[in-house]
Protein backbone atom coordinates (compact mmCIF):
# COMPACT_ATOMS: atom_id res chain seq x y z
CA UNK A 1 0.00 0.00 0.00
CA UNK A 2 1.28 3.55 -1.32
CA UNK A 3 2.10 5.86 1.52
CA UNK A 4 -0.28 9.08 1.82
CA UNK A 5 2.28 11.51 0.93
CA UNK A 6 3.39 9.30 -1.75
CA UNK A 7 -0.49 9.07 -3.01
CA UNK A 8 -0.26 12.89 -2.89
CA UNK A 9 2.97 12.96 -4.83
CA UNK A 10 1.44 11.01 -7.56
CA UNK A 11 -1.72 12.92 -7.93
CA UNK A 12 0.49 16.18 -7.63
CA UNK A 13 2.39 14.63 -10.49
CA UNK A 14 0.01 14.07 -12.41
CA UNK A 15 -1.25 17.61 -12.58
CA UNK A 16 2.47 19.22 -13.24
CA UNK A 17 4.42 16.18 -14.69
CA UNK A 18 7.44 18.55 -15.19
CA UNK A 19 8.02 20.22 -11.93
CA UNK A 20 11.16 19.76 -10.69
CA UNK A 21 10.02 19.72 -6.77
CA UNK A 22 7.45 16.96 -7.29
CA UNK A 23 9.79 15.03 -9.39
CA UNK A 24 12.76 15.59 -6.47
CA UNK A 25 10.07 14.67 -3.73
CA UNK A 26 9.01 11.95 -5.11
CA UNK A 27 12.37 10.52 -5.82
CA UNK A 28 12.91 10.97 -2.23
CA UNK A 29 10.58 9.72 -1.03
CA UNK A 30 11.05 5.66 -2.56
CA UNK A 31 14.55 6.28 -1.65
CA UNK A 32 13.23 7.18 1.68
CA UNK A 33 11.14 3.58 1.12
CA UNK A 34 14.08 1.59 -0.23
CA UNK A 35 12.18 1.64 -3.61
CA UNK A 36 15.58 2.14 -5.40
CA UNK A 37 14.54 1.38 -8.88
CA UNK A 38 11.66 4.61 -8.52
CA UNK A 39 14.55 6.51 -6.41
CA UNK A 40 16.86 6.52 -9.35
CA UNK A 41 13.90 6.81 -12.33
CA UNK A 42 13.19 10.14 -10.54
CA UNK A 43 16.12 11.50 -9.79
CA UNK A 44 17.62 10.36 -13.05
CA UNK A 45 14.82 12.03 -15.03
CA UNK A 46 15.45 15.32 -13.00
CA UNK A 47 19.45 15.30 -13.65
CA UNK A 48 18.42 14.82 -17.62
CA UNK A 49 15.29 17.14 -17.67
CA UNK A 50 16.55 19.81 -15.11
CA UNK A 51 20.15 19.83 -14.38
CA UNK A 52 19.99 23.10 -12.99
CA UNK A 53 18.26 21.58 -9.92
CA UNK A 54 21.22 21.22 -7.58
CA UNK A 55 19.78 18.91 -4.76
CA UNK A 56 19.40 16.14 -6.85
CA UNK A 57 23.04 15.19 -7.14
CA UNK A 58 23.92 14.76 -3.90
CA UNK A 59 21.56 11.86 -3.03
CA UNK A 60 21.97 10.68 -6.35
CA UNK A 61 25.42 10.37 -5.66
CA UNK A 62 24.44 9.38 -2.30
CA UNK A 63 22.38 6.08 -3.77
CA UNK A 64 24.80 5.00 -6.38
CA UNK A 65 27.15 4.37 -3.42
CA UNK A 66 24.35 2.75 -1.85
CA UNK A 67 24.10 0.49 -4.70
CA UNK A 68 27.31 -0.51 -4.85
CA UNK A 69 28.43 2.18 -7.56
CA UNK A 70 30.77 4.89 -6.53
CA UNK A 71 32.44 5.46 -9.55
CA UNK A 72 28.61 6.83 -11.16
CA UNK A 73 28.54 8.56 -7.76
CA UNK A 74 31.76 10.23 -7.92
CA UNK A 75 30.79 11.12 -11.82
CA UNK A 76 27.17 12.55 -10.46
CA UNK A 77 29.04 14.88 -7.61
CA UNK A 78 31.45 15.98 -10.27
CA UNK A 79 28.03 17.08 -12.52
CA UNK A 80 26.79 18.35 -9.44
CA UNK A 81 29.21 20.94 -8.33
CA UNK A 82 29.54 22.17 -12.21
CA UNK A 83 25.53 23.00 -11.75
CA UNK A 84 25.71 24.69 -8.07
CA UNK A 85 28.78 26.54 -9.29
CA UNK A 86 27.29 27.93 -12.61
CA UNK A 87 24.25 28.74 -10.11
CA UNK A 88 27.12 30.26 -7.84
CA UNK A 89 25.08 27.94 -5.06
CA UNK A 90 28.51 27.46 -2.89
CA UNK A 91 26.75 25.70 0.16
CA UNK A 92 25.55 22.80 -2.18
CA UNK A 93 29.13 22.87 -4.25
CA UNK A 94 30.80 22.60 -0.47
CA UNK A 95 28.49 19.94 0.32
CA UNK A 96 28.87 17.87 -3.33
CA UNK A 97 32.81 18.38 -2.82
CA UNK A 98 32.47 17.01 0.20
CA UNK A 99 31.11 13.80 -0.70
CA UNK A 100 32.79 13.87 -4.13
CA UNK A 101 36.26 13.57 -1.37
CA UNK A 102 34.87 11.11 0.62
CA UNK A 103 33.70 8.99 -2.07
CA UNK A 104 37.07 9.43 -4.01
CA UNK A 105 39.07 8.39 -0.72
CA UNK A 106 40.02 12.04 -1.12
CA UNK A 107 38.97 12.65 2.73
CA UNK A 108 42.53 12.27 4.78
CA UNK A 109 43.08 13.16 8.16
CA UNK A 110 46.33 14.98 8.66
CA UNK A 111 47.98 13.69 11.38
Amino acid sequence: MQSTRLAKLLNFLESDPNDPFILYALATEYNSANDTEKAFEYYLKLVAEHPDYVGTYYHLGKLYEKSGKTDEGIEIYQKGMLAARNKRDMHAFSELQGAYNSAAGLDYEDD
